[in-house]
């Protein structure tokens, strides 16, 4: 349960907050959730203390989770696929000057590191799916869709070097998907296309080899003597 000090870092101290999902990804339907992901950044004096301000924080809200700021940037040097797709979510619903600043650093955290994290991950699920097929005889198909999502979209960051969440007109195919309309041998070959399509792209890839570390430090030190200044 979420205790009232942590409540009060997301009420009071959030910097960018925004929806997720499948509503982000342009895969909502009648029965979808709304997931929220947000950003706080933790007064600099709470870091004097021997009890730190928490890394993170679920709630207070249903389907809410927040990061720390350091925590979050931290995750995106590390080209962590959900928190880079945060970045990049259309549907911002709260955002600060600090956070704004946040969102013109996206680029700083895109590199060709993206290739292992998301190709990594999407294995990951996809041994699960795997073990799902073999139990019950069918994947879950809502992740198989989004997992068919995560490759498409890193596909194109490397080819592009621009991360864009939204699936557009592959929508109605990711949705047959999800229905169950498509065989999951089919779906088997379209994980293995993308995968290949990922390894080909990271080659030619226009994004530097790894992140601007440099640059999102500057702007965690200058935020952190900002609090400071407030408190």
């Amino acid at each position: 349960m979420i205790t009232p000090e942590a409540a009060a870092l997301v009420r009071d101290h959030t910097v960018y907050a925004c929806v997720m999902g499948s509503r982000a990804f342009g895969l909502a339907t009648g029965g979808s959730d709304t997931d929220r992901r947000g950003v706080f950044l933790a007064p600099t004096p709470l870091f004097w203390r021997f009890t730190k301000p928490p890394t993170h924080v679920e709630g207070p809200a249903d389907e809410q989770f927040s990061w720390e700021l350091e925590r979050f940037c931290e995750l995106a040097l590390r080209a962590n696929p959900n928190v880079l797709e945060c970045l990049h979510s259309p549907l911002v619903e709260r955002i600060d000057a600090t956070g704004r600043e946040l969102l013109d650093l996206r680029g700083a955290f895109l590199s060709r590191r993206t290739h292992e994290t998301f190709v990594r991950y999407a294995r990951g699920r996809r041994r699960k799916l795997e073990a799902d097929v073999r139990v019950h005889g069918a994947p879950r198909w809502k992740h198989a869709m989004h997992l068919l999502r995560l490759l498409a979209s890193g596909r194109d960051l490397l080819r592009t070097g621009e991360l864009r969440i939204e699936v557009g007109d592959a929508r109605e195919e990711l949705l047959a998907v999800k229905r169950g309309e498509v065989p999951w041998p089919e779906v088997e070959r379209r994980m293995n296309r993308l995968t290949e399509e990922n390894d080909e792209a990271v080659a030619r890839s226009p994004l530097p080899p790894g992140p601007d570390r440099a640059r999102v430090e500057d702007f965690l030190v200058r935020t952190r003597r900002a609090s400071v200044s407030r408190a």
